[in-house]
């Protein structure tokens, strides 16, 4: 059975975090990894075109009803229908989780892994600090770069 990854980042999104994400789709793609996301625009649609720009699996998880919004790079999509409430479904079926950028869904993502013990490493995203700006002690790692992320994902999954 492959490694499920499932990257969590916002559709709006910086070009940087597009980047990052288009490179970490495509290194776990070339990893043999399934790619999970949430199926729409921003971070997921450059996650799901880097993956499959060298042939890899990618299943979209999206909120509504149908399918006519997903990005067009995905293998499969799953229309949920349960709005926000789908991030738990994604983050369930994930091995491991990558957080690019951040948008409050992204951080609602970062919470579930973490809760259900899914190791998780961000990318140019949400950093945790506690009342006095440390950070929080099961906080995830921060990559520098979509190989770090991506190694780190595969080798904790």
């Amino acid at each position: 059975m492959s490694i499920q990854v499932a990257v969590c980042g916002p559709r709006h999104c910086t070009d940087q975090d597009a980047e990052n994400a288009r490179e970490i789709g495509r290194l776990l793609a070339q990893a043999g990894a399934v790619v999970l996301n949430g199926g729409g625009s921003g971070v997921m649609a450059a996650v799901s075109a880097g993956a499959r720009s060298v042939g890899g699996i990618v299943v979209g998880v999206r909120p509504g009803a149908t399918r006519d919004d997903a990005n067009p790079d995905l293998d499969v999509v799953l229309a949920t229908n349960m709005g926000e409430a789908r991030n738990a479904i994604l983050v369930w079926s994930a091995d491991a989780v990558i957080v690019v950028g951040g948008s409050w869904g992204t951080l609602s993502e970062l919470a579930l892994a973490r809760r259900r013990g899914v190791p998780v490493i961000s990318i140019g995203g949400w950093q945790l600090l506690d009342a006095d700006g440390e950070p929080v002690p099961d906080a995830p790692p921060a990559a520098a770069t979509p190989v770090e992320a991506v190694d780190f994902a595969l080798s904790h999954a």
